[in-house]
């Protein structure tokens, strides 16, 4: 089991938001690739941490053959773009964009005087040229919500050998993980156990292990990664 704590990260940011940024893999990132960051899983390549500034904005900006993942966690945005323009995403919200061939422009804009925090998640999708989609999802508390990955016979999510899962756990409630998994908490605090190793874990602790097993001590929202 390895754990990158985000507090121990440098804070950086563009535009009107600041993040550290957990996840950098080096198949995107290359020499650009800070070293005190972890690789991805799959086709999982970035992980940031964010918040923005109050009315900050990341300015419109485009991406192509990418798909984009925002998990609301505090605060709101309003979204703008050639997807879903004008629609809001609210804290515990979940918006994923499949740029493909075709791309995507957006913008996504703080409109409240307080700063609002988001994680942001990059995948790359496993074919090229498929038309630009827009999905959203509101996980409900003590259940487990796929929000990525899945066969291309289903619509629900965007298809993936690479499956993201929003897991929010009750005090006490127990998850038991298979495989080799990337875990991190944003909100709560949980027991993890992998094999003999056991620790506690909190908001902003990245975890990497394989036949994971998470116990809640408060009320947990985790992100789970596995390919």
């Amino acid at each position: 089991m390895k754990i990158l704590s985000r507090d121990t990260l440098p804070l950086g940011g563009f535009a009107g938001l600041t993040e550290h940024r957990l996840v950098t893999d080096s198949r995107v990132f290359n020499g650009r690739k800070p070293p005190q960051t972890r690789e991805g899983l799959g086709n999982f390549v970035y992980l940031a941490d964010a918040r923005y500034q109050p009315f900050g904005e990341t300015g419109m900006h485009s991406h192509k053959e990418l798909d984009v993942i925002s998990v609301m966690v505090e605060g709101r945005i309003a979204h703008e773009g050639s997807l879903e323009h004008g629609r809001d995403l609210l804290a515990g919200e979940v918006q994923a964009q499949r740029a493909g061939g075709e791309g995507f422009a957006h913008n996504e804009i703080n409109p409240d005087d307080f700063r609002s925090r988001l994680l942001q998640i990059w995948v790359l999708p496993e074919q090229a040229g498929q038309p630009a989609g827009y999905k959203h999802y509101s996980p409900a508390d003590g259940e487990t919500t796929r929000i990525y990955g899945g066969d291309k016979a289903q619509e629900q999510t965007f298809d993936s050998q690479t499956k993201i899962d929003i897991v929010r756990l009750q005090p006490g409630h127990i998850a038991q993980l298979g495989g080799e998994t990337l875990v991190y908490v944003y909100s709560g605090s949980a027991q993890v156990s992998e094999k003999q190793q056991s620790t506690e874990v909190k908001d902003g602790d990245l975890i990497r292990a394989n036949d994971l097993r998470i116990e809640a001590k408060d009320p947990l929202n985790m992100l789970v990664i596995r390919a």
